[in-house]
């Protein structure tokens, strides 16, 4: 199978999804400072600034460079932005696509989504710099985002209708489903034993979940904004979010179906549809993914 079929065999498995419509997405850094209870974002620079896809942001550890997607010419790739020097260099090359990079807990591998030369999606793992590929999960699958929850446990996405929430252990034992119906979204919440996920009703509205990484009991946090299905935690625990170009956070004293405030204008660097967040674990940065406006 050649590298186009390989991507745009994900692609339609996640048919509908941001990842699928927007291929001319671009990673932005901005710097994140707290003053008092407030949060202040500074200006975002476009740190890839390319026509294509690149989505998917994930700061390592320590907070020096940022993980991504890359799409280009059919073929999905792991590429890393270094904060300090501004570059970009390629991790992975390979005749299969990778997505969804994040550091593993150690801090000496990356884990990803790859897309088998047969099509099929698993979790594998790779060195920093992108040698010695291991397939980590061989018998989940299709997956489609993971998120780590401690060194030998993560949660994992797994395509299907509907899709569902999995926690497994890293060598494969004890996989529980724990929810279905769920949204893109997967992160271990900083400083709790508790993650955070979104899950449609049955009215498919989005809402933000959380559950604690053992046990079956779930609470509900917000409902997701009705543009943006994404989120993203500070190190302190703050829930974040996008809308219409603005980046709101949550704020608990308010009711759950409109819980979130303001903190920041993102259109105002020239970008929309503003989607995936990250904050760096310093909590100094933020990484958002947006589409360019004009040229």
């Amino acid at each position: 199978m050649n590298r186009t079929r390989m991507t745009l065999v994900l692609v339609a498995a996640l048919a509908g999804n941001a990842d699928a419509q927007a291929p001319d997405s671009d990673i932005f850094l901005a710097p994140l400072t707290r003053v008092r209870d407030s949060i202040v974002v500074g200006k975002a620079v476009n740190v890839t600034q390319r026509a294509g896809y690149d989505n998917q942001p994930a700061f390592l550890p320590n907070s020096r460079g940022i993980l991504y997607t890359v799409i280009a010419d059919g073929q999905a790739d792991i590429w890393r932005y270094d904060v300090a020097s501004r570059r970009t260099t390629r991790v992975t090359s390979t005749p299969e696509s990778e997505y969804s990079a994040m550091v593993m807990p150690g801090g000496l591998r990356m884990s990803v989504i790859r897309v088998e030369r047969d099509s099929t999606q698993r979790l594998w793992s790779f060195g920093l710099d992108g040698s010695d590929p291991q397939l980590l999960l061989s018998a989940l699958k299709p997956v489609g985002y993971h998120a780590w929850l401690s060194p030998t446990k993560l949660a994992t996405f797994v395509l299907g209708t509907p899709s569902t929430l999995h926690v497994i252990e890293s060598d494969g034992g004890r996989d529980e489903m724990r929810a279905r119906n769920i949204g893109r979204a997967l992160h271990r919440i900083p400083g709790r034993q508790t993650f955070s996920y979104t899950q449609a009703d049955s009215a498919r509205v989005l809402w933000i979940m959380t559950r604690p990484v053992t046990g079956e009991s779930e609470s509900l946090i917000v409902r997701a904004a009705a543009d943006n299905e994404f989120h993203a935690w500070t190190p302190d625990g703050t829930l974040l979010s996008a809308t219409q170009g603005v980046l709101v956070r949550w704020n608990r004293a308010l009711d759950a179906s409109s819980g979130w405030l303001p903190v920041a204008n993102l259109a105002a660097s020239g970008v929309k549809n503003v989607s995936r967040l990250a904050v760096s674990p310093d909590g100094r940065w933020l990484a958002f993914v947006a589409e360019p406006v004009g040229p």
